[in-house]
């Protein structure tokens, strides 16, 4: 379990995802959980697999948008590793309220306890080494800020948020500005509050980046002989101003301490958020069992 669990974004966002996907689930009415009668119950929330857990406000939001007055216990933490058959939580509401928001619930808390628990195995592989792991900006259309908290709850760092945070050129940008240190000094010009990070292809253009001046430079599909140039070049540089070297790129588990042990700062891996499998959980009526 994380020593904090990481901040959600804003209620109003979690609001809005849950509105979203209600309106995509209920539409006009839940025509089924009308033919039920309306009265008090319980239920609860079974994990039916070891996972890392994430996406209670998800949840939460989800429950209290079709009953305000629903009761939700929690029994384990945001962050927190549980084995199979955990109960995570116990719920106090309407039946109807329960059986509508159901499958809504599970869809938050079934892919943002996958997208931890993907990040938790990354970041156990390169314990010890320093290196991070940062996700991507492949996420799920739509749950972007929903994701990379919970690659924060598995216990990795998000790279930017979106276009808008941070200055990143690749091939097209350094390509279309006539070269790398050009596009780094009309980055610096027109965005000098920004994090600036550069891509580079080779060795060479590594130098140049380091020359032009950046907060991070991203080494893509290097090999692993250059890659371990590339953080001897870094290292060269004066105390204090050496510059952070990121990794990216068909980056996976098989091979991934290795490459962190070459003396990387940074692994980004777009898998965190895009190839994740679902946590296998379910919402029964009724009190858990003993």
């Amino acid at each position: 379990m994380l020593p904090q669990p990481p901040a959600a974004p804003p209620q109003e966002q979690i609001d809005a995802d849950v509105a979203r996907a209600l309106a995509e689930d209920i539409g006009s009415g839940d025509v089924t959980a009308a033919l039920l009668p309306d009265t008090a119950d319980s239920a609860y929330l079974l994990c039916k697999q070891e996972a890392v857990i994430a996406g209670r406000p998800w949840f939460d939001a989800t429950h209290r948008a079709l009953d305000p007055q629903v009761r939700i216990d929690w029994r384990v933490s945001e962050g927190e590793r549980v084995p199979a058959g955990t109960v995570l939580a116990t719920l106090q509401g309407r039946s109807r309220a329960l059986v509508s928001a159901e499958r809504t619930s599970l869809n938050f808390m079934q892919t943002l306890s996958a997208t931890a628990t993907t990040t938790a195995r990354h970041v156990s592989a390169v314990a010890g080494t320093g290196a991070r792991i940062l996700d991507t900006r492949k996420t799920l259309p739509g749950l972007r800020l929903a994701q990379k908290y919970a690659v924060r709850c598995g216990g990795g760092d998000n790279h930017r948020i979106g276009l808008f945070d941070m200055v990143m050129l690749k091939e097209n940008h350094i390509r279309a500005a006539g070269s790398l240190t050009a596009a780094v000094r009309a980055a610096r010009a027109q965005q000098p509050g920004l994090p600036l990070v550069v891509e580079v292809e080779d060795l060479a253009q590594l130098e140049e980046a380091l020359a032009a001046g950046c907060d991070r430079v991203l080494i893509d599909d290097f090999t692993p002989a250059m890659r371990r140039d590339a953080v001897r070049i870094a290292a060269l540089r004066p105390p204090g101003k050496r510059i952070p070297l990121e990794v990216s790129g068909s980056v996976g588990l098989d091979g991934l301490r290795a490459i962190a042990e070459d003396g990387v700062d940074c692994i980004s891996i777009g898998g965190l958020t895009k190839h994740v499998q679902a946590i296998d959980l379910s919402l029964k009526l009724g009190p858990p069992p003993a």
